[in-house]
């Protein structure tokens, strides 16, 4: 008797609900040892290498690499030694295929071949048959393979069985039946819409056979039953019906969203639909910011980028600002004590924002070197979710890619992204004299739930203060 275990999408956060089989690392007939690499999941956020807990062969790889499944969904089938195929079919059936919840991943079955032709074997398992409903589907010999479970995960309660006993799909093969006659709609195994409908129609239940679960009688088999309304007489002729849009041509190339770049579209169109952004804007000279970081490189071989500078400067400008340094959850505003700074980092999947954690406390040397970790990580998909989730303010830099200026969708449920552009040489007077300067664009974006104009504007004149003239940055 060969043990069989389901391997099934975990479950990483509270917030994953899906996720994608990126590739197979294990083959089907393969052994495998505890700490072998078996798959790559993706989520919307990182892609995590799941590892062998225990020494398994692989009995059947379920899902297909490139798949979005449902947490639960049944993935692939182990054994402690290789079993026959109706056997793994009998296992796979259980869980009612890869598209289906089924129990736990630590969850595993132990099937053999009946004893019989005529034994009907049961599983005692709990977590996918009740102790009770179990007894009874040996005792009546009853198949539970053809039992939809209205558990919990599907599981098979008492009541299914019951129902399953009193139903013909649940007799034994050669067993007599009799159909006794009964009046009244209560008396059929059907919905209660659809006995409603039946009643109103004058359909009799008794002519219809049920396709839902078990044979009962659904709403769709009843509405097969009902004479359509004749059609209404058009006052005026209808007007010509416009024709269809035409196909994509044979060169269009689709390609379905990851679970990336779905959360990216989710979050950014909830950001633009419901909250109210304004946008303030402002130009920096940062030629003092420049002749620093030239002065550091001279020192010591290597220098933080402009965007780390900018990072400090937003930290200590939101220390002075603690009205913009907050986050929106519904009525309510929440006030943070440390400027946890989301930078926005362009990965192959899609936009990450890592989270440099309490910057205000931070050196520009050391917001560079965890920028600089944190972008790898982002960029291999191997951020734990502390690390990009949350943050009480972000920075978007698109300068290194020529746009001189840009508005930024806020990251909610943050209040506030600033977006920077790229340096440019700028004329300007100053002292009666014509000077020119290489300045950056800058452009905050808002929540108005929570922001208000005058305090936006004090922060970016605070922050514009801090980078033209930054020897504050280095304290």
């Amino acid at each position: 008797m060969s043990k069989l275990r389901a391997f099934t999408m975990p479950k990483w956060g509270i917030e994953m609900t899906e996720g994608v089989v990126a590739g197979w690392e294990i083959q089907e007939g393969a052994a495998f040892t505890k700490g072998d690499l078996l798959t790559l999941i993706e989520t919307d956020k990182i892609t995590n290498e799941v590892e062998a807990e225990y020494d398994a062969v692989v009995c059947r790889l379920i899902a297909t690499p490139g798949e979005t499944y449902p947490v639960g969904a049944l993935l692939a089938v182990f054994g402690d030694s290789e079993v026959d195929a109706g056997t793994v079919d009998s296992f796979v059936a259980s869980f009612g295929g890869p598209g289906a919840p089924g129990p736990a991943p630590s969850v595993s079955e132990t099937l053999a071949a009946p004893a019989s032709a005529t034994a009907i074997e049961v599983p005692s398992d709990p977590s996918v048959i009740s102790p009770s409903a179990a007894e009874k589907a040996r005792r009546e010999s009853i198949d539970i393979s053809a039992i939809a479970g209205s558990g919990r995960n599907g599981r098979i309660t008492l009541q299914d069985v019951d129902q399953a006993s009193k139903s013909p799909v649940a007799m034994p093969s050669g067993s007599p039946v009799s159909i006794a006659p009964t009046t009244g709609l209560d008396q059929h195994f059907a919905s209660p819409l659809a006995k409603r409908l039946a009643a109103n129609h004058g359909v009799d239940l008794g002519t219809i056979s049920g396709t839902g679960p078990r044979g009962r009688i659904s709403k769709a088999d009843v509405l097969q039953h009902v004479a359509p309304s004749p059609a209404p007489q058009l006052i005026e002729p209808p007007q010509p019906v416009a024709p269809p849009p035409p196909l994509p041509s044979a060169d269009v190339r689709v390609v379905k969203m990851s679970p990336m770049r779905k959360a990216i579209a989710k979050q950014l169109s909830f950001s633009k639909s419901t909250i109210p952004h304004f946008y303030l804007r402002n130009s920096a000279s940062i030629d003092a910011l420049m002749a620093m970081r030239e002065q550091a490189k001279r020192a010591t071989g290597a220098a933080p980028s402009i965007n780390d500078y900018l990072v400090r400067a937003c930290a200590l400008a939101l220390s002075r600002h603690p009205d913009i340094n907050v986050q929106v959850h519904g009525d309510e505003i929440h006030h943070f004590p440390h400027a946890d700074i989301a930078v926005a980092v362009a990965t192959d999947k899609g936009l990450l924002t890592p989270i440099v954690q309490a910057a205000e406390a931070k050196s520009v040397a050391a917001i560079s070197a965890e920028v600089k970790a944190l972008a790898e990580r982002a960029r291999a998909g191997k951020l734990a979710p502390h690390e990009f989730q949350g943050g009480s303010f972000s920075i978007s830099n698109l300068g290194m890619f020529g746009i001189d200026t840009f508005d930024a969708i806020i990251n909610p449920p943050q209040g506030a992204i600033l977006a920077v552009g790229a340096a440019r040489q700028a004329t300007g007077a100053a002292n009666h004299a014509l000077q020119f300067s290489t300045r950056i664009q800058l452009s905050l974006s808002c929540d108005h739930r929570a922001i208000d104009g005058a305090v936006g504007a004090r922060f970016l004149a605070d922050l514009t203060a801090l980078i033209e003239a930054p020897e504050e940055l280095t304290r």
